[in-house]
């Protein structure tokens, strides 16, 4: 049996995989919020409080980055409950 010799670990690298990793999960937790808000018969009240808690796992995945999240995913959550609670 040949041992395959390890290469050196990049840090670049991880951190490039790492982020990348919690990119897809935050995209994948808009994901599941909207669908959840759209599809169901939550009160007003319990979907807002998805898209807080929605900012608030943004913030936690990726610190110091609020402008970011209000200008990505803030907008379309904002327009998915204006639609779905006809709120204009």
């Amino acid at each position: 049996m040949a041992l395959m010799a390890s290469r050196p670990r990049d840090p670049q690298q991880d951190g490039v995989a790492e982020e990348s990793r919690r990119l897809h999960r935050l995209q994948l937790t808009v994901r599941l919020v909207m669908s959840i808000i759209s599809q169901g018969n939550l009160p007003f009240e319990e979907a807002s409080e998805m898209v807080a808690a929605t900012r608030r796992v943004a913030l936690e995945l990726f610190p110091g980055k609020e402008q970011a999240y209000d200008l990505i995913y803030q907008p379309r959550l904002q327009r998915l409950l204006v639609q779905k609670y006809r709120l204009h």
